[in-house]
């Protein structure tokens, strides 16, 4: 995202009102902005790398395992993952079939992760495993258990023993297709017709329920021009989909994008992220050749050049609509200090599916956890390992402490008290100001009036001296600005919520007059 993009308003007319109701926004692009001023700007966030919480060490798993799918099915977890190793490992030359099969692993944190005995397919002679799907069950159709992903079909109207979907890339023809199953475990080819037959379809093609819009979307590969891109299509039901079309990404350079990993943010649904591992062929240059783990490299490159000279990272994008997505151009993940298992072709394949988990730091408030590949190709298996960023803290309103400024657009809101996602320095701080629509503070709610907060808070709860302590009610469905005045601190998110009264303040002290 360039800078230059980051001091006007999203392409509205300058008189649009936007009604956000009493959703949680976040400042992950310029949408709500009006401007922008001083030194403040929007900030991208990178998660912090922690540990691997899962290898594919099973016999029947491998080195390319990738396409994962994080499903969250009441307090269970659910990973959905492909088993395969390289081509050019020996374990693939001794049993080429390991490459086309689906795997299943459950956890009640996204920390400790356990193989369930399924007992549905057979591997050497045992069904003492977590298969799913291999080739055979995807014949009819030439379909590849590797080219998969797998959600939880939300929609109130989806028949039970359609409660958990697949969709799977196949040839006969070619296109995607989707497979049912009431238990996330036992699926079915619901219809031996592709529901998408444009597009490539060489990488993870996913699909979920939008509940806020009431329909299916479907993000899935094609070539664009001969770029890697992402197409995308919505629909009613599964029988239905219409042409697709290309995503947008203004004030973005051309960049290739593996995967989509589209999802809605589940604390605003109405917004989309995704983390697209983005593709860069860097060639055989002297730099390349000083990477980590030459000689894999080197082994991978005889198979295709691309194999050894391709170096993937992640990004992060955001939409309002699922088409025109705000797309940063810089890293989301790095590839990192690692000295091996690093800077290869398939790492930091972030995996579809995002969960909460309780912070590293004692006595803090929850995080939020992804999980991506590392060692794609190289040793005996892949490594999952999870990364943490603050819950909405993706892109933040950030300015030093020589100061900015954030001004909103008019808004619309329902609720009483104003909370907000931010973090400041002990000698920092922010304040809001209500405006009206024209700009001019209202009374009881402007700048003076609003203390000087420090804090580190996922819900603060803003407040002024006078009109009864934040007391919002009384402008609740009339157009208004905020006014937001950074010094040393971040502001990730925003959010109208029910009135809060403020806390009985203790009675002057004499001492302090």
């Amino acid at each position: 995202m360039h800078n230059d993009t980051q001091e006007t308003g999203d392409r509205l007319p300058v008189d649009t009102t936007i009604d956000i109701d009493n959703r949680r926004e976040l400042l992950v692009d310029t949408f709500l902005i009006e401007r922008l001023t001083g030194q403040a700007k929007l900030q991208l966030h990178r998660p912090v790398r922690r540990e691997i919480v899962f290898r594919t060490d099973a016999p029947w798993e491998g080195n390319g395992s990738a396409y994962q799918s994080l499903v969250q099915d009441g307090t269970t977890l659910r990973l959905y993952y492909r088993g395969g190793h390289h081509t050019a490992s020996a374990a693939y030359q001794a049993d080429p079939r390991s490459w086309e099969t689906l795997c299943l692993a459950e956890s009640t944190d996204g920390l400790r992760w356990t193989r369930p005995e399924l007992g549905l397919l057979s591997y050497r002679g045992s069904h003492r495993n977590n298969l799913i799907l291999d080739q055979d069950m995807a014949s009819a159709v030439k379909g590849s258990p590797a080219h998969t992903a797998v959600f939880r079909d939300t929609n109130p109207d989806s028949p039970p023993e359609e409660r958990y979907k697949m969709i799977m890339a196949g040839n006969a023809p070619k296109g995607l297709y989707l497979l049912t199953s009431p238990d996330g475990i036992r699926f079915t080819l619901r219809s031996p017709e592709p529901f998408m037959t444009e597009g490539a379809f060489d990488s993870q093609n996913l699909a979920f329920w939008d509940a806020e819009r009431g329909e299916y979307r479907l993000y899935h590969r094609g070539f664009n021009a001969g770029v890697r891109d992402i197409l995308t299509a919505t629909a009613a039901d599964f029988d239905h989909f219409p042409e697709p079309q290309w995503l947008q990404y203004p004030d973005s350079p051309v960049m290739a994008l593996y995967t989509n990993q589209i999802q809605p943010y589940f604390r605003a649904p109405h917004i989309f992220v995704g983390f697209p591992m983005r593709y860069n062929e860097r060639g055989w240059s002297g730099p390349m050749l000083d990477l980590p783990g030459l000689q894999h490299r080197l082994t991978r490159g005889e198979s295709h050049p691309r194999y050894g000279m391709t170096i993937t990272d992640a990004v992060f994008m955001s939409s309002r609509d699922g088409i025109r997505f705000n797309r940063w151009s810089e890293a989301f993940i790095r590839p990192g200090p690692r000295q091996r298992e690093s800077w290869v072709y398939g790492d930091n394949f972030v995996v579809w599916g995002m969960f909460q988990t309780p912070a590293v730091t004692e006595d803090a408030p929850d995080e939020l956890s992804l999980l991506a590949v590392e060692g794609y190709w190289e040793g005996e298996d892949t490594a999952l390992r999870r990364y943490t960023l603050r819950l909405d803290g993706f892109v933040s309103a950030s300015a030093p402490y020589a100061g900015g400024e954030l001004i909103t657009r008019p808004l619309v809101f329902a609720g009483g008290s104003l909370s907000v996602n931010a973090e400041t320095s002990g000698y920092g701080s922010f304040q809001v100001e209500i405006q009206d629509a024209d700009g001019q503070a209202l009374p009881g709610h402007s700048l003076a009036e609003c203390e000087p907060v420090f804090c580190d808070s996922l819900d603060y709860t803003v407040r002024w001296r006078s009109a009864a302590g934040g007391d919002l009610r009384p402008l609740a469905g009339r157009p208004v600005r905020l006014r937001f005045v950074l010094h040393d601190a971040d502001l990730y998110a925003f959010q109208f919520v029910p009135y809060r009264p403020a806390p009985a303040a203790p009675e002057p002290d004499p001492r302090t007059r």
